[in-house]
């Protein structure tokens, strides 16, 4: 007789239709998820064909295939001057074709005399604004005059203020290039600022600018865990700090002339300097000669001087020491063999950015101071792809 109660080691045999309804669902969700892994997968491979074409662009901007047109939109410039909190600003935005709400982005150039038309600068931008975002490069007076001020953080901030409201799109990237690098992270820790930006990213940047630039005078790099080694400095560096420096170099009676004289040799026009050099006292022409004839060693003494007695000055324009407050996501690049601003400084900023901004670093031999380079190997070559489009999505 039953009595209805199940015989302890009997089992219950699923019926036909459970079985092959479970089968269903096993399947759509394998499918689903699937789908899903391919969409993320076309996603990532989508930003990085875009890094590819940007940087094609950045270093050829003539460069045309296939893929080039598929991945680039048509872009184009208009010139602004913009009336900013701390005065008005000449700048460069640069739009694409055919996208009704691009999201913003800010390159600031660094230290080059034709500031925003500075070519490299020019094809950056242009490549960016290439991959669909709305690019503006506001001029830096000070930096296009070879010094690194205060003044310029709020230019940056304002800069990335002004595009936020233009573009109606939320915070916009910012890219600080070189000495802008540093300058660019400070405004990203500004609260003032920080709210209309999305991303940073640093392309050369120093940590310490005094740090920075006693390595230009003595070509010794230091890293953060206390090893010194010597790595020789571009001499092009020394020149700028005399320049910016000039009361600290020349007497009064000689600035004029050393001005002009030393001003054509950092625009690559030596041919205009012999008539100023000529009005100079024989130690300022000395002076001179030494830094045109690429001997640091007879101005390092004065320079390294100089920074000492600028310590404060140097610090308060350094990312190091001033990032308590940041809150903004960071992405660190630097070229290995950089001769301006040595890599190291970059491994400093690895230390000293809070460590859940920091969303990218890469040292690598792909990129020189300021640009790609061609002659990297592959794997360099497809590292540094991957960390622009890192930077894309983040812009994006």
């Amino acid at each position: 007789m039953g009595s209805g109660v199940s015989h302890p080691n009997s089992q219950t045999t699923p019926a036909p239709d459970s079985k092959k309804s479970m089968n269903r669902r096993a399947f759509w969700l394998a499918f689903v998820l699937v789908i899903l892994a391919a969409l993320i997968a076309c996603d990532f491979i989508r930003y990085d064909l875009r890094s590819y074409s940007l940087l094609t662009h950045f270093s050829d901007p003539q460069a045309s295939n296939l893929l080039l047109r598929w991945e680039t939109y048509a872009v184009t410039t208009e010139d602004l001057s913009i009336a900013m909190p701390s005065g008005v600003v000449h700048a460069r935005l640069y739009s694409p074709v055919g996208v009704a709400r691009p999201h913003g982005l800010v390159a600031v150039p660094g230290i080059h005399r034709l500031g925003i038309d500075e070519p490299r600068l020019a094809s950056l931008s242009r490549a960016m604004a290439g991959t669909g975002l709305a690019v503006l490069t506001p001029e830096m007076s000070a930096l296009a005059d070879y010094h690194v001020d205060a003044a310029s953080i709020a230019t940056i901030g304002e800069s990335a203020a002004w595009l936020d409201q233009r573009v109606g799109d939320g915070p916009v990237t910012v890219i600080g290039i070189s000495f802008a690098g540093g300058l660019a992270l400070l405004a990203g820790a500004n609260p003032q600022y920080a709210p209309h930006i999305r991303a940073l990213v640093l392309m050369g940047a120093y940590d310490d600018l005094a740090r920075a630039t006693r390595y230009l005078a003595t070509s010794e790099e230091q890293f953060p865990d206390g090893r010194t080694i010597p790595f020789p400095a571009h001499d092009y560096g020394a020149s700028v700090f005399v320049y910016a420096h000039l009361n600290r170099f020349f007497p009064s009676v000689d600035l004029p002339a050393a001005h002009e004289a030393l001003r054509y040799w950092l625009w690559e026009e030596p041919q205009n300097s012999p008539p100023f050099i000529a009005k100079l006292s024989p130690a300022s022409q000395a002076t001179i000669d030494d830094l045109m004839a690429r001997k640091i060693d007879g101005v390092e003494p004065r320079m390294l001087k100089v920074i000492d007695s600028e310590l404060p000055e140097l610090a308060a324009i350094s990312p190091h020491g001033h990032l308590a407050n940041l809150r903004v996501p960071v992405y660190v690049l630097h070229g290995s063999a950089d001769n301006v601003i040595p890599p190291a400084e970059s491994m400093w900023l690895e230390q000293d950015i809070p460590r859940e901004d920091l969303r990218a670093f890469l040292i690598t031999g792909a990129f020189s101071h300021v640009d790609p380079k061609k002659d990297a190997s592959l794997g360099e070559q497809l590292r540094l792809v991957h960390f622009i489009a890192k930077v894309l999505r983040a812009a994006n």
